[in-house]
């Protein structure tokens, strides 16, 4: 069964059998960093942090990062495009009131104040993105789920989250095997037939995703399943050194941002 790489790399990572709640630390941390503070600098060096935190002491792939950051990128690009581009703005000489613009395109135009945002916007957007994916490529689901459970998470919630990932296996799984059969008959020879092949593979998932839902909801109530699936969580290790790092690490990145700050306030 196909699995997710990120939680491979998780499973398999330096900080495997560390606290979540060490982790935890560290990567809000760098997340309150990121959003609270000014973009620059806060941003860049929170987004750098990151990096060096993933590839160095987690050993985690460089590869698997730039993958992992793939999909939210094309996110956060396309909220910064829409930020940047500004609806009814006036030209230099419009009625003389109206901000400037680096370029007009009809009713649409990029200013100054709008391209600010938007740069402003992605910095917090990618640095945050890092700092939530050192959490993320260094512990498994099924830790984080647990310290839900012992932060008095309701179980409902808990268990939602549980199955949802439980079956996002099945699901790549079948996407997988349905793909390779449909290509296996030149399901994808072709602009047509491979939008045709699309269709029906998002339908045969759909359908196979609800039956496999129902099937594990009538399992579940046919073993007497009522609030939880406890299960014995596994030993962790908790470091004083590696939270105090973790405090000087975010104290330095909160002065340093402040001290840049205002020098370039005060300039």
């Amino acid at each position: 069964m196909a699995g997710l790489a990120i939680d491979d790399a998780a499973w398999a990572g330096a900080w495997r059998t560390r606290a979540v709640g060490d982790k935890a630390l560290l990567s809000l941390g760098l997340v309150l960093v990121a959003l609270v503070l000014p973009p620059w600098p806060a941003s860049p060096l929170v987004a750098l942090t990151s990096v060096i935190v993933m590839v160095g002491p987690a050993r985690v792939p460089p590869s698997l990062v730039l993958r992992a950051l793939r999909a939210p990128m094309a996110f956060i690009v396309a909220s910064g495009l829409s930020v940047a581009v500004s609806v009814g703005a006036q030209a230099p000489g419009e009625g003389g009131a109206g901000p400037s613009a680096y370029g007009r395109w009809g009713p649409l135009a990029v200013t100054p104040e709008s391209l600010e945002a938007a740069v402003g916007l992605t910095a917090h957007a990618v640095a945050g993105t890092l700092a939530v994916l050192v959490l993320a490529s260094t512990t498994p689901m099924v830790d984080l789920l647990a310290a839900l459970r012992r932060l008095r998470v309701p179980d409902a919630c808990v268990e939602v989250a549980s199955l949802t990932y439980r079956l996002l296996f099945v699901l790549m799984d079948a996407v997988r095997s349905i793909r390779e059969a449909q290509a296996g008959r030149l399901g994808y020879h072709g602009h047509r037939a491979s939008l045709r092949s699309a269709g029906m593979l998002t339908a045969a998932v759909l359908t196979r995703s609800w039956d496999r839902a129902r099937r594990m909801e009538e399992g579940l109530a046919g073993r007497g399943y009522e609030s939880a699936l406890v299960t014995l969580p596994r030993e962790q290790q908790r470091s004083g050194g590696f939270v105090a790092v973790s405090l000087v690490v975010l104290a330095l990145l909160v002065a340093s941002s402040m001290a840049v700050s205002t020098l370039g306030g005060g300039s």
